[in-house]
């Protein structure tokens, strides 16, 4: 049985402009290789309303799960939760549960739940929250959408939460092989070993040191026998 697909939705204009590098994407598709969920897209959105709700509305038609990250703080161009609820049609408020995170919370910290900081509490209905022992204000979880923030500790705390509820598949196992030769002089004997290992994943990817060129293989697959076959035929037919 294959293993589930996900996506991911990456949305603010402060990455697309480059002033701030994602860190999430990275840290997300290391644990769902981990949890044996194959992410198969990443998507890059701005700030802009019906692109956010264009794109999720998209993704979680095409995968099983959808990871969000960016745009659900207090300010107002954190407009993600409204676009979510739009997109599946839910209406949106603050929650009671929300609420009475965020209370406990800033009465602990003696800083004033201002109507700012409120804007964190408002959840689609029947949404499901996702624990953020981080900073307190959750994300949430609605159809097979998870909606966490883009605060790289906080979204891997979210991370943490949602994974042990579902359901993975087998992890993608890899093994790499450093070959001292350039792409082309291997081109042919990739070409042959993705043929008769169609049930694996083979990359090649090239590096020049000190004007030296060659290439990283790498074979990654859910069964580990088949890997170590695929690189014992790749280092034999290399040596020919």
């Amino acid at each position: 049985m294959p293993n589930p697909t996900a996506a991911m939705l990456v949305i603010g204009d402060e990455i697309l402009s480059g002033r701030t590098r994602d860190a999430n994407m990275h840290f997300l598709a290391q644990e769902l290789t981990k949890q044996g969920i194959d992410l198969k897209e990443v998507r890059i959105v701005s700030d802009d309303a019906a692109a956010i709700e264009r794109s999720v509305k998209s993704l979680s038609e095409d995968y099983e799960h959808v990871f969000t990250s960016g745009g659900i703080g207090p300010t107002h161009d954190d407009i993600t939760a409204d676009c979510i609820a739009r997109a599946f049609g839910k209406t949106i408020d603050i929650r009671a549960d929300a609420r009475a995170l965020l209370e406990a919370h800033y009465e602990k910290s003696g800083l004033e739940l201002n109507a700012a900081r409120l804007r964190m509490a408002r959840i689609p209905e029947s949404a499901t929250l996702i624990e953020n022992p981080v900073s307190t204000a959750p994300g949430f979880t609605l159809e097979n959408v998870h909606v966490m923030a883009g605060v790289p500790s906080v979204f891997q705390a979210m991370v943490a939460s949602v994974l042990p509820t579902l359901t993975g598949g087998a992890p993608l196992l890899s093994q790499t092989l450093r070959v001292d030769r350039g792409e082309g002089d291997i081109a042919a004997t990739l070409s042959s070993l993705a043929k008769d290992f169609g049930d694996l994943s083979i990359g090649c990817y090239p590096f020049q040191i000190n004007g030296v060129f060659g290439a990283n293989v790498v074979i990654r697959g859910t069964e580990g026998g088949r890997i170590d076959a695929a690189v014992t035929r790749l280092a034999r037919d290399l040596e020919q």
